[in-house]
């Protein structure tokens, strides 16, 4: 296993495995390691490499660029809320893989919204935690980064979870560098998943690193309401997850918004800001969403728990 460049910058060194290495890892890719499909595209599975317990995906051979794309961002970028790109395999035309450090703990969708029996639910605290470090991770490509990195696909499945919860943004197989020199967008065929992407993205191809505040604001109302993006109603019609919270939050009827999960257990003002919150990021106006630093400082208030007299336990109130 040798040190070697992705796409032959002297800075972005990776290492680089075998396919050999890999089917040995994941016993020949085999069903009981298996752990599910990647943001995107391609299978995920589980492998053991000497010490180290690894994710291994598998990328489609018609996705060679976003290969590329994913493995060449993830090279460069290094941050606590950013998974760990361990390195890659590219065998032939045909096999083209990436290594991830494993998140044992799955993602956020698997918490929210594909919750297996027995699993923990997601209390209060632990909803802010992962909303602030995700949001830190989004930070750290918007502002920490030379140019800023656009995500482009921020949703709850690329929100990975490793021990104590502790929040990784992935899937970057679609991540693009932002404008530069005054630029405030760049002009980009329409990718993304149905429900998170941003309105003006949709109708002209627009992308902005507001595109992706839009994008986080929908992932704030599905960890706080526990609904889906987009949820499909009983008479078969789909419900826009952002269409249904905006009325509520204007009348002000936080608490009929709240993850029935919680069963009452949240402050009363920390449930109302971080709705608040949410609603200003999904803004139908990018110039009016907050930047990715303003999000950080109210969802750091917010995780604080430093809250008014009327912010006590909702269900030790009743």
């Amino acid at each position: 296993m040798e040190a070697v460049d992705i796409a032959g910058s002297s800075n972005i060194a990776t290492k680089s495995f075998t396919l050999k290495e890999l089917t040995n890892a994941t016993r020949n890719f085999g069903d009981d390691c298996f752990i599910g499909k990647g943001g995107g595209s391609g299978r995920v599975y589980k492998g053991q490499l000497d010490e180290q317990v690894v994710a291994i995906k598998q990328v489609e051979p018609n996705d060679k660029k976003k290969f590329l794309v994913e493995g060449i961002m993830l090279s460069l970028l290094h941050h606590p809320n950013i998974v760990d790109l361990i390195g890659y395999c590219a065998d032939g035309d045909h096999h083209r893989l990436l290594v991830y450090k494993y998140m044992p703990l799955g993602s956020l969708k698997d918490y929210l919204h594909d919750v297996s029996p027995g699993k923990k639910q997601l209390d209060w605290e632990t909803r802010t935690k992962i909303s602030l470090e995700a949001a830190k991770g989004l930070e750290y490509l918007h502002d920490k980064s030379q140019p800023p990195v656009i995500h482009r696909n921020i949703n709850c499945s690329n929100i990975l979870l490793d021990e104590g919860y502790q929040a990784k943004l992935s899937g970057f197989s679609l991540a693009k560098l932002g404008s530069i020199g005054g630029k405030t967008h760049v002009s980009m065929k329409l990718e993304g998943t149905i429900g998170y992407i941003a309105p003006e993205y949709v109708r002209t191809g627009e992308l902005s690193l507001k595109s992706d505040i839009y994008s986080f604001g929908v992932v704030l109302l599905e960890i706080f309401t526990g609904k889906r993006a987009i949820e499909n109603s009983t008479d078969g019609e789909e419900c826009n997850l952002v269409e249904w919270a905006n009325p509520l939050i204007k009348d002000e009827k936080f608490s009929e918004m709240a993850d029935p999960m919680l069963q009452g257990h949240y402050p009363a003002k920390g449930l109302e800001q971080a709705l608040i919150i949410a609603q200003m990021c999904v803004h139908e106006q990018p110039t009016n969403r907050p930047a990715i630093a303003e999000v950080v400082a109210f969802l750091t208030h917010i995780a604080s728990g430093k809250y008014d007299s009327e912010s006590q336990d909702v269900q030790n109130s009743t």
